[in-house]
């Protein structure tokens, strides 16, 4: 499979009045045409702003990308101007925010929303987009998009937006689709609903998926690899069915410890102890170290570097 994005190095610091804040720092990973990929971490640890470097849309001041690359499609997207990534948005590369009530103008119906999304990018007539438009919460599985084209956002229950805005992520048919955060809020049967959602219109429109997430067992769900992350950095990341099945890394052990399993004896379940670290302290030695079971003096001496092991990556002195 050939790659469709390729972030490699990406460094991403927010200069506040109490510090430096290094929210992503040095950050790689690839996607493949047609593949998606889970990342996943604890709150904080640089998920979605990594999704924001990628769609050029850190707000500066006080965020700003420092260093690395994001090669989409065989170009540097940190090399593009702002009118051309407004070509690239919405039109190559779509992204589903986490809350689709902020996301919506509840000012402007659904249908005048996906219209302006599809005439902006494209050269259509604005019938032709309201058409595409019903023709897109048609194939999310909202019920008489005829209707529903014409309601405002607070009309629809948070599933019924949340379908409204992949609808609007879809409409221009994008190489890559970013869904951040796309079941937090809803309850567990919707969940099941918007992620089967995303996996069958990814298989129908061929396209790829980064999706952002705390939960690992949507990344078990719908991902093919994954990419774990903490404290702004790459911890492991490896195909999901290997990173399962043997975790490599002390936090991606932590993390699948936490859940519980359908096999388990009813034992309690264990958690990391401890908390992030604070944003703005100048690391020395592993980030994960004041966390970790398994840490020993060379950890909070010195930074891991990132390591190959068994064809997958992995941040630790286990493997050095």
């Amino acid at each position: 499979m050939d790659t469709l994005l390729k972030v490699d190095g990406l460094k991403t610091y927010y200069y506040t009045i109490d510090g430096v804040v290094p929210a992503v720092d040095d950050v790689s990973f690839e996607i493949n045409e047609g593949e998606t990929l889970g990342i996943v971490g604890e709150s904080g640890s640089g998920k979605s702003v990594t999704a924001l470097s990628v769609m050029r849309l850190v707000p500066h001041p006080p965020g700003r990308i420092i260093g690395g690359s994001i090669n989409f499609a065989g170009e540097d997207l940190l090399n593009k101007s702002e009118y051309e990534m407004r070509k690239i948005r919405g039109n190559k590369i779509s992204m589903i925010f986490q809350d689709p009530m902020t996301s919506l103008n509840p000012l402007f119906t659904i249908g005048n929303q996906i219209v302006e999304a599809i005439v902006t990018h494209q050269d259509v007539s604005k019938k032709e987009a309201m058409d595409r438009a019903i023709e897109m919460l048609k194939l999310v599985g909202i019920p008489s998009p005829e209707k529903r084209v014409n309601e405002y956002p607070q009309r629809l229950s948070g599933g019924m937006r949340q379908r409204a805005m992949i609808a609007m992520a879809l409409s221009c048919r994008p190489d890559l689709l970013i869904a951040d955060e796309p079941t937090t809020a809803l309850d567990v049967t919707i969940q099941a609903q918007i992620l089967e959602l995303i996996s069958d219109i990814k298989q129908e429109m061929n396209m790829s998926v980064m999706i952002i997430t705390h939960d690992l067992g949507v990344v078990a769900e719908v991902a093919d690899r994954v990419t774990v992350m903490y404290a702004g950095r790459v911890m492991e990341s490896g195909s999901v069915k290997e990173v399962f099945a043997r975790p490599l890394h002390p936090y991606t052990q932590g993390l699948l410890d936490s859940i519980p399993r359908i096999d388990s004896n009813g034992d309690r379940l264990t958690s990391i102890d401890g908390m992030l670290p604070t944003v703005t302290e100048d690391f020395k030695g592993c980030r994960f170290k004041d966390r970790c079971t398994q840490a020993n003096r060379l950890c909070f001496e010195q930074e891991p570097k990132m390591t190959e092991v068994e064809g997958r990556r992995v941040c630790c002195h286990k493997y050095v």
